[in-house]
């Protein structure tokens, strides 16, 4: 078993990164340095080519290229109005909160390339980037292993004198080593035009947050065309939700609870024992998980929101608010197109 040690720098100070190699057989540990750690960046994006660790998840991953996304936290939005009705009590006024809109402000995420090596230790599915299959066939999907959208604030940069640093057979079809560039490793005309080609499906562009007993709910949903089924259109979405816990008291996911509306005036509830077949636990030494899924309408827009059913170690459970968010299409732009095989 290989487990990744992650080590955050709290001064520009370059520390080097280990990974502890744990043989259950021999019983010990052998410590080998894989790169050196730099500062994180307060301002400015990162590069293509940069190697990152995971803040929360810890794998090893090379940023692709970035996404600028709106980001509509409700915990923001929720302590701005909590704070604007103090004000309005005292001064005598009353404040509904009903019905307020939640604005958008703009951050960075990267598309990220994982380290197949860290990939079975990690708690998010690597899987997140699927798309429709060929029109023939409105239920066919496939998935691009090893790839994930990760904050601006969940990058922790380091430098390798490796080569080839990071496993994962689309390293070498998409990024060339060039010693003169920092980072040394640059996008390849083949990650350039697959980009490209399959940005509508690819893009981010909102991003939905809510906490609730400090349990952190982050939604991302991608549109991802439209087929057609018996004569009339089928409308494809997937979105990637992840949860983490910031409290210090363990939590685990026991039932979902959604509510799907479509513009063409269904409304579709949903229940469930846990998510994907798991009812993970969030605790400290693990506080987040990570999974996506698919939701398809018959319509070209609606909306998602929920629960998710939470209990305790001491048996106390709670509904943990699962943001609204839009489905919105976008016109089709043709059949995506698949990364380049493998030798």
């Amino acid at each position: 078993m290989e487990i990744l040690l992650r080590f955050v720098p709290t001064s520009p100070v370059r520390l080097s990164i280990s990974r502890i190699l744990l043989t259950q057989v021999a019983r010990y540990a052998r410590l080998a340095e894989v790169g050196k750690l730099e500062s994180p960046k307060t301002s400015g994006k990162y590069d293509t080519g940069q190697l990152i660790l995971h803040r929360v998840f810890g794998y090893r991953g090379v940023i692709l290229f970035p996404w600028l996304a709106r980001v509509y936290d409700r915990d923001a939005t929720n302590k701005k109005e909590n704070k604007d009705a103090s004000q309005s009590t005292e001064s005598g006024d009353s404040l509904s909160t009903v019905g307020k809109e939640v604005k958008g402000r703009t951050h960075t995420f990267y598309q990220v390339l994982i380290d197949t090596r860290d990939a079975p230790y990690i708690r998010a599915q690597t899987e997140a980037v699927t798309f429709l299959g060929n029109q023939e066939s409105s239920r066919s999907l496939y998935a691009i292993p090893g790839l994930d959208y990760v904050a601006h604030d969940d990058i922790i940069p380091y430098t390798s004198v490796e080569r080839v640093p990071l496993q994962h057979e689309l390293f070498d079809k998409f990024l060339m080593h060039n010693p003169d560039k920092d980072p040394p490793f640059i996008s390849q005309e083949t990650l350039r035009a697959w980009q490209k080609k399959n940005h509508p499906w690819l893009e981010l562009s909102d991003v939905h947050r809510e906490t609730t007993e400090g349990v952190r709910v982050t939604v991302i949903p991608f549109y991802m065309g439209s087929r057609e089924s018996q004569n009339s259109a089928v409308y494809w979405w997937r979105y990637c939700i992840r949860l983490e816990n910031l409290s210090s008291q363990a939590v685990q996911l026991r039932e979902r609870h959604w509510r799907i509306f479509s513009l063409s005036g269904t409304l579709e509830t949903v229940r469930g024992r846990g998510v994907v077949g798991q009812e993970p636990v969030l605790a400290r030494h693990s506080p987040a998980f990570q999974y996506s899924s698919h939701v398809s309408l018959q319509a070209p827009s609606g909306h998602m929101w929920g629960t998710f059913r939470m209990e305790r170690e001491d048996g106390y459970t709670f509904d943990c608010r699962i943001p609204p968010f839009s489905l919105e299409s976008k016109p089709d732009e043709g059949v995506p197109v698949a990364p380049p095989p493998t030798a």
